[in-house]
Formats: structure tokens, sequence, C-alpha cells
């Protein structure tokens, strides 16, 4: 079968092919193309004015891109390059901003490109494979009478075009944007290892034997550039309210959370408004409950972006999805996501991993730990309001707070250094540390938000098992804020043992701080407590909490009168341990007054009292100081 057209149509012949009326089935289908390039081959979008912070971006993909200049016959690396990420991350612009750059390159295309938006996520547009192939081969210049009705037909057909293009340095680049599935984008990469393609899509296409980038947010610098360049744009030059207020512009760059589509938007609000002040916008966005709707025009919005994305998930991954801002912290782990949903470790991995390939949500640095984008994040919980009571809202973050209570007691029991039993949730003391630093911006955030979540008693043990943890790590600002807000607590709900417990916690957090008259204060009060409650084990380890600020402000005689005290109520309860570091504090203190003689017997009962338990890094300590004094001594005798 042939067909001769004039005018620089294009040429067909078909062997080994059957012909049924307009659909063409052929075995081997050699194309003649026309002598001049279409229109249609040069239908690019054009590239956006405001376009910063992905120079990196733009370089990798024209390398993969670049004609092979090797002498490997023609045959490239890479040739197909699969740009993922987040809705509205900029995606699109990426790849359009690259093809322009690459259509200026001599040589590389002088074929054109071939652009088509798949709106894959968008169930009232979305493009089948067959119609967008439909839409390409007509690009092609091939006659709509001649385009198959099978996809393998047009597929076939549409290759060999591509293949026809490229055998006559005609070389082209396909642009497929906004694919929802490696079964839509598939059958429109071409395959002659001439031609290249640049795929777009919210998920990680990993089926395309795709070169695959994940698009990340901007930082602050580029979104504020983002900012300025798109109200320039709108007003002209003139308009510098993100310059003249780079405070306001910081702030709206940091709530947009480097999301381009709501650097935008923002933009595109203050030009609507030519005298509204950037610190305006600012405010407004402020509000988190309200600042999904702030980001919104017209023809475009945050939320709209979202929904394409949340409607394609399955019911088990959206839920999933509203459960995860739950967890007040910045990530979270797989393990806590066994105990939100519930489910099995397998199950929660898949889950995660499905909803981090569609990026709405990100692994983190370290594997098995994942966290949302902020505005991602406000749009989950959004959902997660409306859907609270189907998915077992509260009870959810019931089961992940008491997760991260139990867990923490758990490694908390290898914190301590005298004797005891050992939670078996770990096998060492190691482990139990890493976990913690791992975890340890999550507990933070969970005991500091978890009263205003109806659960004051996950913010007041969190408080009390963290102590030793973050007195290790010298965390001294994070002990202050979970004791006071401990303190508070036990103080509104009468628990005068747990505000005891809070005060002299706190006062040693603040000693940390060198906050010495606070710390003092602290200290005081929790000995009162103690005492009015008649708990003198507590009273005593108070007072010799007290001694050590009361040192470091040089009230000597302070200090030697509350260690002499928490001494004789260790000493009489038995409490070997608690009497040798009150007699080796008491040592300190005496030291500090030139008490030379009382320091070394002091000195001397501490070391002894170790030395009895089998405790040598306290005896170790004891003789160090005995040592010291013992020097001092000798000086002043000499």
């Amino acid at each position: 079968m042939s067909d001769d057209r004039t005018g620089g149509a294009t040429s067909n012949t078909i062997t080994g092919g059957i012909s049924f009326h307009a659909v063409i089935q052929g075995r081997d289908i050699t194309v003649q193309l026309p002598p001049t390039i279409t229109a249609a081959l040069s239908g690019l979008p054009a590239p956006a004015s405001a376009f910063t912070g992905r120079d990196t971006h733009v370089e990798q993909l024209l390398e993969e891109l670049a004609p092979v200049t090797d002498g490997a016959g023609g045959q490239r690396t890479v040739l197909v390059s699969a740009v993922s990420g987040l809705a509205g991350i900029g995606k699109t612009e990426l790849a359009v901003q690259t093809a322009a750059q690459a259509l200026k390159q001599s040589d590389w295309f002088p074929g054109g490109v071939l652009f088509t938006d798949l709106a894959g996520y968008d169930p009232e547009r979305c493009l089948s494979p067959e119609r967008a192939l439909e839409g390409l081969l007509r690009a092609l210049a091939i006659p709509g009478e001649h385009i198959p009705g099978g996809l393998e037909d047009r597929q076939r057909l549409y290759r060999s075009v591509l293949a026809a293009y490229a055998n006559e340095n005609r070389r082209i680049l396909v642009v497929i944007d906004n694919a929802s599935t490696t079964g839509q984008a598939a059958p429109l990469l071409p395959t002659d290892g001439t031609t290249a393609a640049l795929v777009t899509s919210r998920h990680t296409l990993d089926g395309l034997d795709a070169r695959l980038h994940d698009l990340d947010t901007l930082d602050g610098t580029a979104s504020i550039a983002v900012l300025d360049q798109a109200l320039r744009h709108a007003r002209g030059h003139h308009d510098t309210r993100f310059t003249d207020d780079a405070e306001a512009a910081a702030t709206i760059a940091r709530l947009c959370a480097g999301l381009p589509l709501a650097l935008r938007i923002a933009a595109a609000v203050l030009a609507a408004a030519p005298t509204r002040p950037a610190a305006s916008l600012a405010a407004a966005l402020q509000a988190e409950h309200t600042r999904l709707d702030k980001l919104a025009r017209p023809d475009r919005a945050v939320r709209a972006a979202f929904d394409l994305s949340y409607q394609h998930l399955t019911p088990d991954q959206a839920r999933l999805f509203r459960l995860l801002p739950l967890n007040p912290g910045p990530d979270l782990s797989t393990d806590a996501t066994v105990h939100l949903a519930p489910t099995s470790p397998d199950q929660a991995e898949e889950l995660l991993q499905y909803l981090a390939e569609a990026h709405l949500i990100e692994p983190a640095l370290a594997w098995g730990r994942w966290r949302m984008h902020d505005l991602v994040r406000l749009y989950a919980d959004e959902h997660g309001h409306t859907h609270a009571t189907t998915d077992q809202r509260d009870s959810a973050r019931t089961r992940l707070f008491t997760h991260y209570q139990e867990t923490t007691q758990a490694a908390d029991t290898h914190l301590d250094t005298l004797s005891g039993p050992r939670a078996p949730h770990f096998p060492d003391r190691a482990a139990a540390l890493q976990w913690l630093d791992t975890e340890h911006a999550n507990l933070t955030a969970t005991a500091t938000a978890a009263p205003a979540l109806g659960h004051p008693s996950t913010a007041t043990s969190l408080a009390f098992t963290l102590v030793r943890y973050l007195d290790y790590r010298r965390y001294f600002d994070d002990s202050i804020t979970l004791t006071t807000t401990a303190l508070a607590i036990c103080r509104e709900f009468g628990d005068r043992h747990g505000e005891g417990a809070a005060l002299n916690n706190l006062g040693n957090a603040l000693q940390g701080v060198r906050r010495f008259e606070e710390a003092i204060e602290a200290h005081t009060q929790a000995a009162t407590v103690y005492r009015e409650l008649g708990d003198r084990h507590r009273e005593g380890a108070a007072l010799n909490n007290l001694g050590l600020p009361l040192r470091e402000v040089r009230r000597f005689e302070e200090a030697i009168e509350a260690h002499t005290q928490a001494a004789t109520v260790y000493r009489e309860l038995g409490d070997r341990h608690g009497e040798g570091q009150a007699l080796n504090n008491l040592g300190g203190a005496l030291y500090g007054v030139r008490r030379f003689e009382e320091a070394i017997e002091a000195h001397t009962q501490a070391a002894t009292v170790y030395r009895d338990l089998g405790d040598r890094h306290g005896e170790g300590t004891a003789r160090m100081a005995w040592a010291i004094a013992h020097n001092e001594r000798r000086l002043r005798r000499s």
C-alpha cells in the first residue's frame, strides 16, 4: 500500500501489512518525512521568567540530553530522564527550561520538540497513551486517516517516525509531562537510541529504564528570588516590595516552605494588590488553619494541586497519609508508624514507600525515617480532621504517644550508671543512646505539644524519663522547657511529688546553663515540697543539688550546710551511694572556704564509701578531689 501526496506531505510505504479502512497494521513501515519542520514541532510552552535555584538540575539534564560525540555509533547511555517530585515543586518548569536551553544548542535537536501534557492526575483531563500518541503523530505531520486505531500500531508508527527524523539528522526532543504511571508514559518513549525524552511525574517511575531525578524544595535564598522575580515580572522592575522588606520576604518564603507553586501564588497575590505591603501577606500566612486558603488564585491553588495526588491513593494509603501529621516532630520512623496505623512492619513500610514514590512524603537521610513538606502536612491534617471518626484519630495519637513513652522508659534504664535491671527492648547502652539521639526532636516536640492535645501525662512522663539523657547530651534548654511544662501540669493537678521532682530537675538544668540564682530557687522549693511531704530521701537529693549552685555563686557556708544535711539524711536512710555523693560535694564546698583539713576528711570518707560499694569511678573522683585539697594544704603550709 502506498499513499503519495504533494506539497511536502508525508509519504508512507507499508509492506507486509493489512489495511482495514483507516486502520493500518504493518510489520515493516518506511516513513518519508516532509522537507520542512512543522509548527507543531515547536510547541514547547513558554519558560517562566522567574526561575532560579535549579542550576544543578538543569546542568545534569542537559548533560544527559547532549548528542553523543564519543564515536559510540550514536547509541546513548541515557535515553530517558525522569523528573519526579511533589505537586507544585516545579517539575514541568524544570523540563521546559531545560528543553528551551537544549533547543538553543547548535545541532542538538534540529528536528524540534514534541511536548505533551498527559494530565495524569486529573481524572477529567487525563490522556490515555492512545490519545497522546494520536496527538503526537499529528504533530509529526501524519495525516489523521493514516493514524492506526490501536495502541501497538500507533506506537510502532510513532517510533518509526522518530527514528526516521533521527536518521535524517533531525533529532527530536520528546517532553512527556505529568505522567501518573509507567504504563501511561512508556508507550510514548522513543526506542531508536538517538531520540531523547524528558518525563515528569509526581511518582518515581522506576519502570521506564530512565535516569531518575528527584526534585526537592528551594532553599530560602532561591525562594526569595522567585518571589521577587515573579512580582517584578507582573508589575515591572519598579515594584520592590520584597526587596524593601527583607524580613517579610523571608517569612513568606519560609511559610511557603520552598514550594515554587506556593511562591508564585504568593507573588501573584501581591501583584493583584499593588498597594499591599509584603508584611501584610506575611501576617496573613502565619495562621496554619487558613494558610492553604490564602495560597490560591482563581486559576491555581496549592490545595487543588495536592487534591489530584490525594485522589490517587487507596483507602489504606489515604488513611495513613491523614494520620501522619499526628506526629508532632519533624519526621517519623517506620517503627513508630506501626503503632500509629496500626499495622505490621511490612505493611507500614509498603504504605510509606508508596507515599514516598508519590512524593507526598520524603525519605529522610537515614533509611526507615520519613518526613512531610510543611504545606502537605497542613493539607493532610485538614483531611485528617474531616475523617477523624473513621480514622480513629484520637486512638492513633494515643498509640503513638504511648510508644514514645514506653520506648523512652526502656532506653532510660540503660543510662542508669547504678546496677539494676535493663529493659530488653535495647541490647545495650549504645543502642539505647542511638535511639534517643535519633528520636530526640520527636520526643521533645511530643512532650511540648502533648498538654494542648489532651495528653498531659505524656508530657510529664517524657519530661521525667528524658532527664538523664538530656543531661548526658547537655541539652539543657530542652530540659528547661520540658521540666517547666511538667511543673505547670503537676501544680495544676495537685501532684506534689511530681512538683518536687520537676523542681529538682529544673534546678539541675538551670545550673547547666549557669542560671545559678534560678537554680537555687528551684532546689530550695523542691526541698520544701519534699519536707512537707515527709519524703526525706528526695529532700536529701534536693539539698545535695542545692549546694552545687550555692558554691558557684560563692555562698559556701550555705552550700556546706546543704551538703551536710544531705549527707546526714542519706546516712540515716542507709543510702550509701547518696552519702558518698553528698560527702564529696561537701568536700568541694569546704575547699572553697580554705578549710582544707575538713575537705580532706570529707573526700576520704567519700572515697571509703565508694570503695565499699565497688564504684571505681566514684572512688577515683573522690581521690582526685582529696589530692587537690591535700596539695593545696601542703602549699599553704610551705
